[in-house]
């Protein structure tokens, strides 16, 4: 078991193909399947907890939130499909109950429903059963179980009355029927024929009425099962009609399309003020109560917005809406897509903005709808990159868990890889391989390479380097030169998979044709490989040492020094990807059922490892972080998951030293230049507006003080002449309380005499009605006596009747009896003559056996004895066969042998025959080749005689070339001299520079001095004109009281005392004068200085420029001069290199001569000795000269890094070889 374990952290992505794959838990928190888990995202604070699937399970087809959204159901399927009920109150998503179809074999639930109390459960079976089964989730009982649907009408929603606990809907296509539950059946309760329909979805939005959206984009209105009217969302305004005002019109008819076709309604949705349903790809349409009957309209319209990031931003406008949902408090509207996004709209912003278009915005980021094919991080950012077949690459953050930026392309991204720096993306495209710059908002392409399809590409970990697979070769160019650098070339199969040790210095690639091989970068050699052609390897990871290879496929296998250690087995599925951290505890591999597995490294023999729920899709790729605390998945399910990896203690591991993530962007200089300017023109348009805004809020104010003096004065005059009004009314009140007390006094009279007036009736009529009461009762009592003799009478004549028909019956049944005893004898009569005619049959079949046994006992002793003769001959037959088979199988052997020899020897022949042809051909060439040397040896003889006459005149060469090599010897003793008083001649200018150099520093810092006070006059120049401006505004402020010659007055004494001092007018005159005049003396005296130095550096300067350009001739005329020594010198070992190769003609053919007269040596040998002594001396001669002209050169190279005198016009020769 794993030491070290994953955990699940935060995951990108929505799982499509889920029915309801969204709802509210709360109004922060959603609900949504994600991979193979689901996913509760808290939208304001941005946290994410994780309900895992089940084992084993082929994934999640539907979720079901119960009304007081305290239930989660999720129906998973598999070999039994199940419902499995969780308590989302628990913080981790408690199990409560797993529900299934019972004896009912169950392969998936297509939808599910809760009741409104939350007790009860019911779910749809797929296939071609389609039973509906109703559960009391609770207890794990099946109250009932209908067949709902047929083989070819499907089911895709149900849904209970949220009014009515025993009513349900279900809908879909050819089928919409209501059942309620009672006596523990669901009985039908609508009767409708619907087959040509199909309807998308429905919602309750009253007890007893139904709306359901169809594919042909209408709304059909059920009332108590019968349709009502139609309203057709493709028009601009929905229809206002009642049920009064319409004739009922046939399902038929709201199938007939005569015009254009119209969108699908999808989804629909009930909510307080009506309902919302989608119109559509990309709309969905709010529908309010009128206040007429039985009637909705249409209110706004809600787009999904186009997509800036795209390269066709109108296809997001064209996505399905596949759910929707509405917050608790009816705030906010969220809804899925087709392509598994998720986006939101605040209600209340939808129906403010009545005026406008609304839009939807993304309820958290925008997410892959495509399998997900290359994932990479970098070292110095918090980023992760991937690839989708969606055409998208999208760059994440794993620490603040936001979608740092995306684009998509025109063609479908097969691999991507981040530089470490962050700064730069590889994305592997079918066209082309694309370097790419991340931008602040861009991703923007700066470089192609001609590498199509390449499916997967790695940069190094110094990051100068990057590795790009094309089929079965990998290339690895520079990332500074763009070059091609290296090729490695040696799979057979396609290449799945790369990986850089931690140096750089070696790369591991595995194939799909069973080989894993190290190549070493430097060399492009392989320094080990491992080849397994019945495994296909899927991907590769190196140890954090670079000894140690692991490859998936199959099973798990480490190698080390190209043989496989250890082998996991992976239990029935197979490894998709393999990442391993830097501590070297654990091994996580992905498998192709979307799992993830932490196997403890050293690998253990069993199997023994932690195996995670993760996605639904196999695992693409895997990584971890370079500090070792997250784990990163990506599948073709399209999601992104990260983990935390940490330790049995729930601690992260530990890091070796801590990363600090860089936070550098990059941005093109146009863009900086806009942006820049952008902020200065709205800062200039912002200080505009406050000084039109403040001079308008003035201009209000005066306006306002006016009208409050108005209205002021008005209310005044209003106050006084309503208190002269309450007086009178006063005055009126107490008149008219006086009249109501007397009116008051006379209707209690009145009421006191109808009161008694009334009880005296009253009593009357009561005793009238006592008296009918008692009449009444004595009729009753009279009529029950009536009724009893009645009943007695009957009861008595019923006693009469049946004993009658005991009587008859108890007769009938004596007659039965007499009969049977009759059939009884019959039987007992023919029993007897039965068994006596079965006796004699019998004793005849015994006589008849017992003489067919003795005639057959006798036949068979005949033939015992006729068999045991017979087995006789068979041994002896028996015996001969076998010798005869040993003695056929050896002849066959023999033959064998033989034909093996036979063929040898024809093979032997064969070759011999071969060789006998090329002994042949040898021979003829030999002598073709024999032929040719003596022909060879006659001309050599004759260009021996020759060279013989030329070998006098070379001698004589020598010696003269000897002479001339002294006076060339002087002539480079001079140069030398010459150059040595060019480097002390070169030494004094340096010492001038030196000096000029400090000079122009000085000066340099004069100029920097001025440009300091420069800058403080500027300064000052800023301050004054902000001075100036406050001054402009107090002059403006004073500007608005024109009419009011008083205050201006006032404005103005203050704006004298405010902007002007005594001391300043009195000295700021004489001050100016003496900085002016100042300043003039000090800038006249620095441009006198800076006009001096530039004449004495244009002077020095030519100066040294005439100087470098004499030294410059000087030395091209050398180096000519020694190019052409060499030139001579390389002539004169041409020639020398001749005179030994004659020399050595001329000697052979000597010797020989001379061994085969078998002579004395002569005059003339004697003189060829001295010439060959002649020779080793000259050759000698030669080399001593070689070797001094190599010191020279040696010399003259030094000299030349020494001197380096400063470009000019001329460019020197280059020195011969």
């Amino acid at each position: 078991m794993a030491t070290v374990i994953a955990q699940s952290n935060y995951i990108f992505g929505l799982r499509t193909g889920v029915t309801n794959n969204l709802c509210f838990f709360d109004e922060q928190t959603i609900v949504y399947p994600c991979g193979n888990n689901c996913v509760r995202y808290n939208i304001g604070q941005r946290w994410q907890r994780f309900i895992p699937g089940t084992e084993k399970s082929q994934g999640m087809q539907a979720l079901a939130i119960s009304a007081n959204r305290r239930y989660l159901a999720v129906s998973e399927r598999g070999e039994k499909a199940t419902i499995t009920v969780f308590d989302l109150q628990h913080e981790q998503g408690r199990k409560r109950k797993v529900l299934s179809g019972g004896d009912i074999p169950v392969q998936e639930f297509v939808c599910m429903a809760f009741s409104p109390d939350s007790k009860y459960l019911i779910g749809q079976a797929g296939g071609p059963e389609g039973t509906l089964i109703f559960w009391l989730w609770e207890k794990h009982k099946v109250m009932a179980t209908v067949r709902a649907s047929n083989p070819n009408n499907t089911v895709t929603q149900v849904s209970f009355n949220p009014y009515d606990n025993t009513q349900i809907c279900v809908s879909g296509t050819g089928v919409f029927k209501l059942f309620r539950y009672s006596e523990g059946v669901l009985k039908q309760c609508n009767i409708l024929k619907v087959e040509s329909v199909n309807f998308l979805c429905h919602t309750w939005v009253t007890e007893e009425r139904v709306i359901v959206g169809t594919d042909t984009g209408k709304l059909l209105v059920f009332q108590s099962g019968d349709l009502r009217w139609e309203i057709d969302v493709g028009t601009k305004a929905a229809p206002q009609e009642s049920d009064r005002q319409i004739e009922k019109r046939t399902v038929e008819d709201a199938n007939v399309d005569g015009g254009p076709r119209v969108p699908r309604i999808t989804a629909i949705l009930s909510y307080s003020k009506g309902f919302a349903c989608s119109a559509g790809p990309g709309t969905v349409c709010l529908f309010e109560k009128t206040e007429e009957k039985d009637s909705y309209r249409k209110t706004r319209e809600i787009q999904i917005p186009p997509d800036p990031c795209s390269n066709e931003p109108s296809c997001t406008e064209h996505q399905e809406v596949a759910t929707m949902c509405v917050s608790p408090s009816e705030e906010t509207l969220a809804v899925s897509t087709d392509r598994g996004q998720l986006y939101s709209i605040a209600l209340s912003s939808a129906e403010m903005s009545k005026g406008e278009q609304a839009h939807f915005e993304f309820l958290s980021h925008s997410f892959h709808s495509k399998a997900i094919t290359g994932l990479s991080i970098c070292t110095r950012k918090p980023l992760i990159a991937t690839s989708s077949l969606d055409r998208s690459v999208r760059i994440w953050n794993f620490e603040t868990n936001v979608l740092e930026l995306y684009n998509e392309f025109q063609e479908e991204a097969y691999s991507v890889a981040l530089h470490p720096s962050g700064l730069f993306v590889l994305v592997g495209f079918s066209d082309k391989l694309r370097l790419m710059n991340l931008l602040i908002d861009d991703i923007r392409t700066f470089k192609e390479f001609a590498v199509s399809g390449c499916r997967e590409c790695a940069f190094s970990h110094g990051g100068h380097l990057f590795a790009a697979v094309n089929g079965n070769v990998i290339h690895i160019y520079s990332v500074t030169t763009f070059e091609n650098v290296l090729n490695l070339k040696g799979h057979s199969g396609k290449v799945r998979a790369v990986a850089w040790s931690l140096d750089d210095s070696r790369l591991v690639s595995c194939g799909m044709d069973g080989a894993v091989y190290e190549w070493n970068t430097l060399s492009s050699k392989r320094e080990s490989e491992n080849v397994l052609k019945s495994c296909t390897y899927k991907g590769v990871a190196l140890s954090s040492d670079a000894r140690t290879i692991f490859a998936v496929g199959t099973d798990l296998k480490e190698i080390q020094d190209c043989q496989i250690l250890r082998e996991v087995p992976s239990d029935g599925v197979e490894y998709t990807s393999i990442a391993v951290p830097r501590s070297g505890r654990v091994i996580f591999t992905g498998t192709s059922r979307g799992t993830i597995r932490a196997i403890k490294w050293p690998l253990p023999i069993d199997k023994d490892w932690i195996e995670y729920q993760a996605h639904c899709g196999s695992v693409t790729k895997m990584m971890i972080t370079f500090d070792d605390q997250r784990l990163l998945t990506v599948s073709e399910d399209g999601s992104l998951l990260v983990w935390k990896i940490i330790n049995k203690e729930g601690c992260g591991l530990k890091r070796d030293k801590e990363i600090i993530y860089t936070e550098e962007i990059l941005i093109t200089k146009c863009d900086l230049e806009e942006k820049n300017q952008n902020m200065l023109e709205l800062k200039t348009r912002v200080e505009e507006l406050k000084m039109e805004n403040e001079y308008q809020l003035r201009l209000k104010d005066m306006n306002y003080n006016e009208k409050i003096k108005d209205l002021s004065e008005k209310l005044i005059q209003e106050r006084e002449s309503l208190k002269t009004k309450n007086q009178v009314m006063e005055t009126e009140r107490e008149k008219q309380e006086l009249v109501h007390q007397d009116a008051i006094a006379e209707v209690t009279e009145k009421h006191s005499k109808e009161l008694q007036e009334l009880e005296s009736t009253s009593n009357q009529k009561l005793m009238l009605e006592y008296e009918k009461y008692h009449e009444l009762q004595r009729k009753c009592e009279s009529m029950q006596e009536g009724y009893e003799k009645q009943l007695a009478e009957m009861e008595e004549s019923r006693r009469r009747t049946l004993e009658e028909l005991t009587q008859s019956y108890e007769a009938k049944l004596q007659e039965k009896i007499v009969l049977l005893g009759q059939c009884q004898d019959e039987a007992r009569q023919q029993t007897r003559e039965f068994e006596e005619t079965k006796r004699q049959i019998e004793e005849d079949g015994d006589q008849e056996i017992h003489d067919i046994q003795m005639k057959y006992e006798r036949q068979l002793q005949a033939e015992k004895e006729t068999n045991l003769s017979l087995k006789g001959e068979t041994g002896i037959m028996k015996k001969r066969f076998s010798s005869l088979q040993r003695e056929i199988d050896d002849r066959c052997a023999d033959i064998d042998r033989l034909k093996l020899e036979q063929q040898k020897l024809t093979g032997v022949i064969r070759s011999l025959e071969k060789d006998i042809q090329g002994l042949k051909k040898a021979i003829s060439e030999r002598d073709e080749t024999i032929q040719d040397k003596e022909k060879r040896i006659y001309d050599l003889k004759r260009r021996n005689q020759e060279l013989e006459k030329f070998k006098f005149v070379l001698d004589y060469k020598i010696k003269e070339l000897k002479k001339q090599i002294e006076p060339r010897e002087n002539n480079i003793k001079e140069m030398k001299e010459q150059i040595q008083e060019m480097e002390a001649e070169l030494d004094r200018f340096h010492q001038r520079n030196t000096q000029l150099e400090l000079t122009v520093s000085d000066l340099k810092l004069k100029l920097k001095t001025t440009d300091k006070e420069k800058r403080k006059e500027m300064q000052r120049v800023k301050d004054v004109e902000a001075y100036v401006r406050h001054f402009k505004t107090d002059l403006h402020n004073c500007i608005a009281f024109v009419q009011e010659p008083k205050q201006l007055k006032d404005g103005i004494c203050k704006l004298y005392e405010e902007h002007v001092q005594q001391s300043d007018v009195v000295e700021i005159a004489g001050i100016d004068a003496d900085i002016q005049k100042e300043y003039l003396r000090q800038r006249e005296h620095l441009e006198r200085n800076m006009a001096s130095l530039k004449t004495k550096l244009a002077k020095d300067s030519e100066v040294h420029r005439k100087k470098n350009v004499k030294l410059i001739t000087e030395n091209v005329t050398l180096i000519e001069e020694i190019n052409e020594l060499r030139k001579e010198l390389r002539m004169a070992r041409a020639q020398v290199h001749d005179y030994k190769i004659q020399a050595a003609v001329i000697k052979k053919p000597n010797k020989q001569r001379s061994s085969d007269l078998g002579a004395p040596p002569s005059r003339g040998s004697a003189g060829n000795l001295v010439r060959l002594n002649f020779e080793e001396e000259a050759e000698q001669i030669i080399q001593l000269q070689h070797s001094e002209i190599q010191r020279l050169r040696q010399e003259i190279h030094g000299q030349d890094l020494v001197f380096r005198p400063p470009s000019s016009g001329t460019k020197l020769p280059a020195l011969a070889p």
